[in-house]
């Protein structure tokens, strides 16, 4: 996937300068009144009024906050991951006609990275493009249906995206061709080619300026005299001669040789494409206009033998034959098939199809494709292809349908995968931001804790609150967990070991009722996990379980089975599956017997807050939390139906490096037993909340401390201030973040201690931060935590 910068531009707050102007307008109306009536009483309430109003504008930008733009390029990861795993050639743009990203199809299709209207496509290509392009603009959508690239026939859809609608992506469909011209090539010059031979079947690809691109031995023989002849690149038309009667025959075999019947099947939709040609020869000379007994079992071998599906349809619209790729596209049984193919079919789609059967019937030349629906699947439209068939005997009509069900499926399981990214996203900025509120909601409290006993009678109202507030932390921390942005403490262990660990909890948490098997495989390979959150992990799994297994008997209970084993490479090559990479695995599997999960609720089980239970026994978050911490351990998890109950099957790669030394510990200057200190602090902190509450802590214990909004901020105060002792700031911030004001301070003060505090996790942020020593400290933390930290970093100096 080939990527290209991209810039934007960053915009300023409308609401400050709102704020500014009605600070501005009232100490002017002030003066104005003070100057003219000589009432400062008056003049005072002016100025009262708009600092009212400044203030109240303020705290409706912190309350709903207006969507920043950002400045950094966009994270394109997503965009490239779908588009390498998408049949069709993608190509993204931006307003100023620039190409942003493409993907390897795309670079194959067009020999390179041409941008989008300026294709390898002819002038009226070009121009549809252009038109197409400006259409999108405009409407959102637009299409071009036929387009030639390099002798290959394409079809293109664009659409604006982006979040402010400034990117267009171009996709063109039937790139596909390449690759099935390529398999019917090697299918003609393989064995399957010299089976086609031994029956009597002559075989050739043709490009559209009539030379032969490859033929079967047979063909070769007849043609050239000898089967190993270099027949590629030649003019088929020169091979063949026509009598008086307008009878075919081979040009070397002169007018006495055997006639023969030309059939013509355009499997590729489009003037340029290629067209597959068979020969057969007539039965006693094919003075007959009928098709002989020998050809037409010739006809039905050469089309079972197709790589593709191909039905034949006679004059009445009845089936006559369809191999075995149609049969599985069309999903029936090729033995017992139904007599007409209106039976496919939903009912609205059955007339068009019998009435396009009915026209080439009776003598229609050219093709056509319908976008049809198959009465058992009728959500998930297929391509029908239909054309007139020429010499094929009691065939008259040929259909071609395209076995879309592992599209289908890629696409529905890609569009998942879009799904959980967003919502992973969306849940790490909501915890991250209400780990803002709760440090400073828990900062307070501990600050009010200060100045009252246990026998006083707010004590225990401030504890209550509290509790609640790391309650709600606890929630924040699950959140994070399903968006992959959780501190973990990655080990290399046996996950056999995890499993015991756990087991004693998971009797007393299932109860007597359920009764819990484990089995452990042979041959387990390490894997690197943090065994805390696999503890997790099977707990939620377990604990779902026991609630579906009751819910579907109380009395019954049911069995809750936990296994293990090793899955190879090779086991996962022939799994086939599309998400999961070919490596070696350790799979946990978990089952049970319970009623199993609907088929419209499974792809919704790992949204957070999604459960199916009662109001009030349970928040939604538990699968979520499974799924972050597998995905986040760099696993997988599968749901599916089996038997009687419902199986999560988690894959843990194996990890095969030897386990890195641990880092010898930080060995620390003597400390003193409390938390007081001295020196200076500055504090870097956007919340005004979560910066009132840090400022005031420190300075409880005994710091100087200076404060600062953002990160120009804080550069302009160390202009004007002496060197601090610590500088504790905060990592995503407007404006300037903080390891970015972090390396120009650093550049002055190289051994400066820096403290970090985020609302994100420790692991995310230290990939995007290549700094060195630095310490970090997590949101939500109580007044007693961050003096801690504060203490440590300024006793490791």
């Amino acid at each position: 996937m080939a990527s290209f910068p991209v810039s934007s531009a960053s915009t300023l707050s409308p609401v400050r300068g709102a704020a500014l102007i009605a600070i501005a307008c009232g100490a002017a109306a002030a003066l104005l009144i003070l100057g003219v009536l000589g009432d400062l009483t008056l003049a005072a309430a002016f100025f009262a009024t708009a600092l009212v109003i400044a203030g109240a504008l303020i705290l409706f930008r912190r309350l709903f906050p207006p969507g920043r733009a950002e400045s950094a390029e966009p994270d394109w990861s997503v965009a490239r991951t779908l588009a390498a795993n998408s049949s069709e050639a993608i190509a993204i743009t931006d307003r100023a006609g620039r190409l942003i990203c493409a993907n390897d199809r795309y670079e194959t299709l067009f020999a390179g990275f041409p941008t989008p209207p300026g294709l390898p496509v002819d002038e009226a290509g070009k121009a549809d493009l252009s038109a197409a392009g400006r259409t999108a603009w405009r409407d959102g959508a637009a299409a071009v249906a036929r387009l030639v690239a390099r002798g290959t026939p394409l079809e293109a859809e664009i659409e604006r995206a982006g979040a402010d609608d400034d990117l267009l992506v171009w996709r063109f469909r039937g790139a596909e061709a390449l690759d099935l011209a390529a398999t019917v090539e090697a299918v003609i010059g393989g064995p399957t080619g010299d089976r086609l031979a031994a029956a009597g079947i002559m075989v050739a690809l043709i490009n559209p300026d009539g030379r032969i691109r490859v033929a079967n031995r047979v063909l070769r023989a007849r043609a050239m005299g000898y089967d190993d002849s270099a027949v590629a690149g030649r003019d088929f038309a020169r091979f063949l001669i026509t009598d008086s009667r307008g009878l075919v025959r081979f040009e070397r075999e002169g007018l006495t040789g055997n006639a023969l019947r030309v059939l013509q099947i355009p499997f590729l939709d489009g003037e340029d494409a290629p067209m597959l040609v068979a020969l057969l020869d007539e039965e006693g000379g094919a003075s007959e206009p009928a098709i002989g007994v020998s050809a037409s079992a010739h006809v039905r071998s050469l089309v079972s033998l197709m790589p593709f599906g191909i039905a034949l349809v006679d004059r009445d619209g009845r089936f006559l034959q369809m191999n075995d790729a149609f049969a599985r596209a069309a999903q029936v049984d090729p033995v017992a098939p139904p007599l007409y193919p209106g039976d496919l079919l939903v009912r609205e789609d059955k007339g068009v199809v019998a009435d396009a059967i009915r026209r080439f019937a009776n003598g229609a030349t050219h093709s056509t494709d319908l976008a049809v629906r198959l009465k058992d699947h009728p959500d998930e439209p297929v391509a029908l292809s239909i054309a007139g068939g020429r010499g094929l005997g009691d065939a008259a009509v040929l259909l071609s349908l395209k076995d879309n069900s592992e599209e289908t499926r890629l696409k529905r399981e890609v569009a998942q995968a879009t799904k959980m990214q967003a919502v992973g996203q969306l849940a790490g900025g909501v915890a991250h931001d209400f780990n803002n509120i709760l440090t400073a909601i828990i900062g307070h409290c501990d600050l009010m804790l200060m100045r009252h006993s246990p026998g006083d009678s707010d004590y225990d109202d401030i504890q209550q609150i509290r509790a609640n507030s790391n309650r709600a932390a606890s929630l924040t921390r699950q959140l994070l967990a399903f968006s992959r942005q959780q501190t973990l403490v990655p080990q290399v262990l046996q996950l056999p070991d995890v499993i015991s660990e756990v087991s004693n909890l998971l009797k007393r948490l299932l109860g007597e009722t359920v009764t819990l098997t484990v089995k452990h495989g042979r041959n387990l390979g390490p894997v690197r996990a943090d065994p805390g959150q696999l503890e997790q992990v099977v707990v939620n799994l377990a604990v779902n379980a026991r609630d579906a297994m009751l819910a579907k008997d109380p009395r019954g209970g049911g069995e809750l089975s936990i296994q293990t084993m090793a899955v190879s490479a090779a086991d996962v090559r022939r799994m086939g599956s599309d998400i999961l990479p070919v490596a070696d695995y350790i799979a946990l599997e978990v089952a049970d017997t319970g009623g199993g999960i609907s088929p419209e609720i499974l792809p919704k089980i790992f949204e957070p807050f999604f459960t199916t239970k009662d109001i009030g026994k349970g928040t939604g978050l538990g699968l979520s939390t499974v799924y972050g911490i597998v995905k986040q351990s760099g696993g997988y998890i599968f749901a599916d139906n089996r038997g009687l109950g419902a199986v999560f099957t988690l894959y843990l790669p194996v990890h095969t490096a030897s386990q890195p030394p641990k880092p010898a510990p930080v060995k620390l200057k003597d400390k003193p037993s409390d938390l007081w200190g001295t020196g200076t602090i500055l504090l870097v902190e956007d919340e005004d909340m979560v910066r009132a509450v840090a400022e005031r802590a420190l300075a409880r214990q005994g710091y100087r401390v200076l404060t600062a909004e953002n990160g120009e901020v804080a550069l302009d105060v160390l202009a004007k201030s002496e060197r601090p002792d610590l500088l504790i700031s905060d990592v995503v911030m407007p404006v300037m973040d903080g390891p970015t004001m972090v390396r120009q301070v650093r550049a002055r003060y190289p051994d400066l201690p820096i403290l970090f505090m985020s609302g994100y996790a420790e692991e995310q942020l230290r990939r995007s931060i290549d700094l060195d020593n630095v310490s970090f400290l997590a949101k939500p933390f109580s007044v007693q935590q961050l003096a801690e930290a504060a203490r440590d970093v300024l006793a490791a100096k």
